[in-house]
């Protein structure tokens, strides 16, 4: 009787009730606001950092990272540019003044055949003039036309290619001065006292100096990688552009040369075959 009343028991189920207290909810407890705020709390605190320090540099009092590779490739890539552009504005001013002249050639040679049609006697003179300024104002635009291309190519790599690369040279000095500033910062607190208030300062501050330095260092390779890819491309560019350049002058000049030279070959032809002018009035009197 025992052991069935034992099974019995242990068979029977039990009621659950409930836990008496407060009830939890998972669930994501962040506030917006707060976050907002701790993010505007530390960009002010690194804009502080960031200003001290760049103002520390130009006053002469604070220290900075200077990379003896990188730094002096971007200050000899800025003096470059600044050539390049300057050649770039002469070039251009050389194409609208060759192009000037050349309107002013062929208008010329307009009034050399007219004055050619008016003026038989002269016709020979006339016509050796109005072709010879014709053709030389045509070579003129070919000429032109090169020129333009040369400048239009030479802004690609001054105003574009060089410019994206000084861009990436802007945010590597924003990074290079940020980084400084939290090294600085690091530095003074290791001078100072260590006690349990200057303790978690400085954990804190060594983090945040790991942190920029990692982004630095990143800053500094990509800029490194990229410069070295506008050195290649650079070489190319200039290399062929240059030759274009000379060969458009060179062409130009040998084919007004020969043209001219044939030109004049021509007309003492034409002069030798024609009749002999009859005598002057002074040698009739």
């Amino acid at each position: 009787m025992s052991e069935v009343s034992m099974e019995t028991e242990d068979s029977e189920e039990l009621p659950v009730t409930p836990q008496s207290g407060p009830v939890v909810i998972q669930g994501n407890n962040k506030n917006p606001a707060s976050e907002k705020l701790q993010r505007v709390r530390k960009w002010s605190i690194t804009k502080y950092k960031c200003t001290r320090q760049a103002l520390s540099e130009k006053l002469g009092r604070g220290s900075r990272t200077v990379d003896l590779d990188l730094e002096p490739r971007l200050d000899l890539l800025k003096d470059d540019r600044q050539r390049y552009d300057h050649m770039t504005k002469l070039a251009q001013t050389l194409s609208n003044q060759l192009a000037q002249f050349a309107v002013t050639q062929k208008t010329l040679g307009d009034a050399f055949t007219e004055l050619s049609v008016k003026t038989p006697t002269l016709y020979v003179e006339f016509s050796l003039n109005a072709e010879a300024q014709r053709f030389l104002s045509k070579s003129g635009e070919t000429l032109t036309a090169a020129i333009n291309s040369f400048t239009s190519d030479m802004n690609t790599l001054v105003n574009k290619t060089i410019e994206d690369t000084m861009i990436n040279a802007k945010q590597y000095e924003a990074a290079r001065i940020e980084y400084d500033a939290y090294r600085v910062d690091l530095e003074e607190l290791n001078l100072g006292p260590r006690d349990p208030t200057t303790l978690p300062k400085l954990e804190g501050a060594q983090k945040n100096f790991q942190g920029q330095r990692e982004k630095y260092q990143k800053v500094r390779d990509d800029l490194s990688v990229k410069m070295k890819l506008l050195e290649e491309n650079r070489v190319k560019v200039l290399h062929h552009q240059l030759w274009l350049f000379h060969g458009a002058v060179a062409a130009h000049c040998l084919s007004c040369h020969g043209f001219l030279e044939q030109n004049m070959l021509q007309a003492a032809k034409h002069l030798n075959n024609a009749s002999v002018d009859g005598p002057s009035w002074l040698e009739e009197s």
